[in-house]
C-alpha cells in the first residue's frame, strides 16, 4: 500500500517547474517552420534502418510503430515495404544494425484478440493490424495512423520522458488498450515485468530484459484520461485477475466501457530508475491533457534546434535532405536519467541526483567520425554532460564506452571508439569536465589487454593468425591512440604523447608496398596469403565490414605517414583514383554492410566517411570537390531508401551536414574541419560567438571548384579551418569556378 501512496502522490501533486519538455526554443526573427522541410520517412526503406514516431530532441521517449518482426530491414521497428503493426512501443533505435529496445510495447484493441509473441504465431490471430497508409503521417513530434483491424485512429506525440496517445475507437465498440511486456525487438528477451493497478486510471510497472543491451531495465507509469472498468492480466497464457501480476510473457488489457467519439488519451512515463521516478517525470513534463499543446512543444523543440543552421538555396530538395538529416542526427545520444537526476548506471547500480545529464545509445564507431564533431559545432552545451557521461561509464565499468546501450556495456563494433569523442573535447576546450579525470579514463582505456589489445602491447601489432578482424582492430585503435597523443600533448604528459603517437603507427604494420594494400601480418612476420583485395568474409576475415581496399586509407590522423608507405604522393594519389573506378567481387560472403558503392568507395558504410577529403590534404582539393558533390547528389535522396546505408544513428546524416556546409573533421580530435565542396549558396550557423556565416560566389553546376577562400574578408590559404576560429563566429566564402586549382 505504500508503494501505491507515493505513487499516487507524485502523479497527483502540483509541480510548479511543470513543463512538456526541457528544451527552450531560440527566438527566431524569422518564423519559418524547418520541421515542413523534414521528412521521417527518408531511411525508412532499403536499410537505413531509421526510427519513425514521435520524439523530441535527445529524448528518452521515441514513440512509434512496430511491425511484425520479419529480417534485418526491421531492426528499427518500422519499414516502408511493410505496413503490419504489433504496437507502438516507447523506445527505439535508429539506423543501428541491431533489433533491441522497443520498450513498453502499446496496442490499442476492440473485440476479441489473442496474445503472442510478434512472430508467425500472432500473424493471424494476435494483436497486430495493418496500418492505413492513406493515412499515416509522420513529423518532427508527431505520428498518426488508422489502424485497419480495429477502426482506431492513433496519434502520438512526447516530451523527453513522456509518451503522449490519442485514441479515437469506434463509438459502438468497447475500446481496451493492451499492455504488452513480451513484444520487444527482435534480438530481446524479457527477463521480468510487472504491472500493477495504482487507482481507476493509473497502472504502473517495469519491464527488464536482455538482448543486445543484457541487462535493460526500464518503469514506467501510465495514466488514462478516462476511468477504465477493468484490467484482465494474461500471464503464459492464462486470465488472471486482481491488482497486479508478474511474469515473463505478461499482458495487461485495460477495459473501458462502451465508446464515444470522444478519445481516450494516455499519457506513459519512463524511468531507467523506478516507478517512482516515471511518476515525478511525468509530472513534471507533462502534467495536463492538452495533446496539441504538447505537439505544438515537441514542434517548437525541434525548431529551436534545427534552427541552429540556416541554409539557403534553390534546390528544396537539398533543403529537404540537409534538414531530414540534421533531424536525424539529434535522435541519439538520448537522455538516460529522471527530472530529479538520477540514472541507471553501467555498474547496473541507480546513483541519485547526479550533477549532469545522463545520456545512453552511443554508438561511438560510427559517431566518432562526424556526428560528435557535428555535436561540438551546433550543441556545444550539450557537450559537457556527453562527455561526464563516458567518464561515469568509465569509473562503473573500468572503460570508456564501446557501443553503451541502457547501462550496458555491448562491446559492439572495433577498437576504442569513445577515445577520440574524449580526446576531441579536450583538444577544443570544452569545459565542465573533470579534464585529468577524462584524462585518466583515455589512458587508462587504452592500456587495457583485451579485445586484441594485449597483442598490440606485446607485439606492437595485432597478428592477423591470432585473432579475427586484425587489421581492423589495429587501425581503429591507432586512431585512438593518435588522440591519446594529442590530449597528453595538449596536457604536457610528455612520455605519454611519444608511448601513444609511436603507437598510433601501428597501421604501417600491415602495408604491403608489393600490392599497395593493407593486408594481415602474421606473427612469424609473413603476409596473408592467398589474398584478394576485393574479398570480403562478413566479421571473419581480416577486416570488419570491408575490405582491402577501403581500409587501406583509414588513417586519417596521419596521413603524411600514409603517403609514405605508398613511396610517393603520386604514387599515393594513382591508388587513390583507382579506389573509386575498380571493379571486382566482394564475394558471397561480403558484408551487407558495404553499400552504396563508386567502385570500391562504400559511402554506405562508416570506415570510407574521410576518405574523400584526402585529396584536399595532399593537393587536390579539386578531387575532393567532384567526389563530394557525387556522393551529396547520389548517396542522398528525399526518397524512402534515399540512404546507401545504415543511418546509424546519426553518423551518415552528419556527413551529409557537414559535408553540405563545405567541411569535414577528417582527424578524429582536434577540430581541423578540412575543405570539400559547399553545397549551399548560403549558409548560417548558431554559435557562441554569434553567427558563423559560409557564403558562396560564382554559382552554378558548372561552378563546382573552390578557387580562393575568405574568412572575415582575409584571404585564407589553409586546406582547413579550425574550430575555434569557427566558434568565435564570422564570415567564410568560397569563390567558385570551373576550373580545378589548389587555393592554398
Amino acid at each position: 500500500m505504500k508503494h501505491k501512496t507515493i505513487v499516487l502522490a507524485a502523479l497527483t501533486a502540483v509541480c510548479l517547474a511543470a513543463c512538456s519538455n526541457n528544451s527552450t526554443p531560440e527566438e527566431e526573427t524569422n518564423k519559418e517552420d524547418l520541421t515542413t522541410y523534414v521528412d521521417p520517412r527518408i531511411g525508412t526503406g532499403g536499410h537505413g534502418h531509421v526510427f519513425y514516431g514521435a520524439n523530441v530532441p535527445y529524448g528518452f521517449i521515441q514513440l512509434g510503430p512496430t511491425s511484425i518482426p520479419d529480417s534485418w530491414d526491421w531492426v528499427s521497428g518500422y519499414h516502408i515495404s511493410d505496413s503490419t503493426i504489433i504496437g507502438f512501443p516507447h523506445t527505439h533505435l535508429s539506423g543501428t544494425g541491431i533489433g533491441d529496445l522497443h520498450d513498453i510495447n502499446v496496442m490499442p484493441v476492440t473485440g476479441e484478440v489473442t496474445y503472442a509473441r510478434g512472430d508467425e504465431s500472432s500473424y493471424s490471430t494476435g494483436l497486430w493490424s495493418y496500418s492505413d497508409r492513406s493515412k499515416e503521417f509522420a513529423a518532427p513530434g508527431y505520428y498518426k495512423t488508422h489502424l485497419l483491424r480495429y477502426h482506431i485512429d492513433v496519434e502520438l506525440t512526447a516530451t523527453k520522458r513522456v509518451g503522449f496517445h490519442k485514441y479515437t475507437f469506434p463509438a459502438q465498440e468497447k475500446p481496451a488498450v493492451v499492455f504488452d511486456m513480451v513484444n520487444g525487438g527482435c534480438w530481446d528477451e524479457t527477463t521480468d515485468a510487472l504491472i500493477r493497478v495504482v487507482n481507476d486510471s493509473t497502472i504502473s510497472g517495469y519491464r527488464f530484459s536482455k538482448g543486445w543491451a543484457d541487462d535493460q531495465r526500464i518503469f514506467f507509469v501510465a495514466a488514462f484520461s478516462k476511468k477504465f472498468e477493468s484490467v484482465n492480466f494474461i500471464v503464459n497464457d492464462s486470465v488472471k485477475n486482481g491488482k497486479e501480476a508478474k511474469g515473463k510473457n505478461l499482458f495487461a488489457r485495460i477495459n473501458f466501457t462502451e465508446g464515444s467519439s470522444n478519445p481516450v488519451y494516455l499519457k506513459v512515463a519512463l524511468s531507467p530508475t523506478s516507478e517512482e521516478n516515471a511518476a515525478l517525470n511525468m509530472q513534471a513534463e507533462l502534467s495536463g491533457w492538452d495533446f496539441e499543446k504538447t505537439k505544438a512543444d515537441a514542434k517548437a523543440a525541434w525548431n529551436g534546434e534545427l534552427s541552429k543552421v540556416k541554409v539557403h538555396t534553390a534546390s528544396e530538395q537539398a533543403k529537404k535532405n540537409f534538414y531530414t538529416s540534421l533531424y536525424h542526427t539529434m535522435l541519439a545520444p538520448s537522455v538516460f536519467c529522471d527530472v530529479n537526476g538520477d540514472y541507471y548506471g553501467a555498474d547496473h547500480q541507480v546513483h541519485k541526483s547526479a550533477g549532469f545529464v545522463n545520456y545512453t545509445t552511443f554508438s561511438l564507431w560510427d559517431t566518432y567520425r562526424a556526428a560528435q564533431p557535428l555535436m561540438t559545432l551546433l550543441h556545444p552545451e550539450k557537450m559537457s554532460d556527453i562527455i561526464n557521461t563516458m567518464v561515469n561509464i568509465y569509473k562503473q565499468q573500468g572503460k570508456l564506452p564501446v557501443w553503451h546501450l541502457m547501462g550496458c556495456e555491448t562491446d559492439c563494433m572495433i577498437g576504442n571508439p569513445g577515445v577520440p569523442v574524449v580526446a576531441d573535447a579536450i583538444l577544443k576546450g570544452i569545459k565542465g569536465f573533470n579534464v585529468e579525470d577524462a584524462y585518466k579514463a583515455l589512458k587508462e582505456s587504452s592500456m587495457l589487454p583485451e579485445r586484441g589489445m594485449e597483442y598490440r602491447i606485446k607485439y606492437g601489432f595485432i597478428p592477423a593468425d591470432l585473432m579475427k578482424e586484425a587489421i581492423a582492430y589495429d587501425m581503429e585503435y591507432a586512431i585512438a591512440d593518435w588522440s591519446v597523443a594529442q590530449a597528453a600533448r595538449k596536457l604536457n604528459k610528455q612520455e605519454d604523447y611519444k608511448y601513444f603517437l609511436e603507437r598510433s603507427k601501428s597501421y604501417k604494420n600491415y602495408f604491403d608496398p608489393t600490392t599497395g594494400f593493407m593486408r594481415g601480418k602474421m606473427l612469424d612476420g609473413s603476409m596473408r596469403t592467398p589474398f584478394n583485395p576485393y574479398a570480403s568474409t562478413h566479421r571473419d576475415d581480416d577486416y570488419c565490414e570491408g575490405n582491402a581496399w577501403q581500409y587501406t586509407w583509414l588513417v586519417p590522423h596521419d596521413v603524411e605517414g600514409l603517403v609514405d608507405c605508398f613511396g610517393s604522393k603520386e604514387a599515393f594519389i594513382s591508388k587513390l583514383d583507382s579506389l573509386f573506378i575498380a571493379d571486382g567481387d566482394m564475394g558471397e560472403s561480403s558484408s551487407p554492410d558495404i553499400s552504396g558503392l563508386i567502385g570500391q568507395y562504400a559511402h554506405g558504410n562508416e570506415p570510407n566517411h574521410h576518405t574523400v577529403y584526402l585529396y584536399t590534404l595532399v593537393g587536390q582539393p579539386w578531387k575532393t570537390a567532384e567526389r563530394v558533390n557525387e556522393i551529396l547528389h547520389t548517396m542522398y535522396t528525399d526518397q524512402p531508401d534515399g540512404l546507401s546505408g545504415n543511418e546509424d544513428v546519426g553518423q551518415m546524416s552528419a556527413w551529409y551536414v557537414l559535408s553540405s556546409l563545405g567541411f569535414y573533421q577528417v582527424e578524429p580530435a582536434g577540430g581541423k574541419f578540412v575543405f570539400g565542396y559547399p553545397l549551399f549558396d548560403k549558409a548560417e550557423i548558431t554559435v557562441p560567438g554569434g553567427k558563423f556565416t559560409i557564403e558562396k560566389e560564382n554559382k552554378g553546376k558548372s561552378n563546382q571548384y573552390i578557387q580562393s577562400i575568405s574568412l572575415n574578408n582575409q584571404e585564407y590559404k589553409q586546406a582547413w579551418i579550425n574550430y575555434a576560429d569557427i566558434m568565435k563566429g564570422g564570415q567564410l566564402k568560397f569563390i567558385m569556378g570551373d576550373k580545378p586549382v589548389a587555393w592554398y
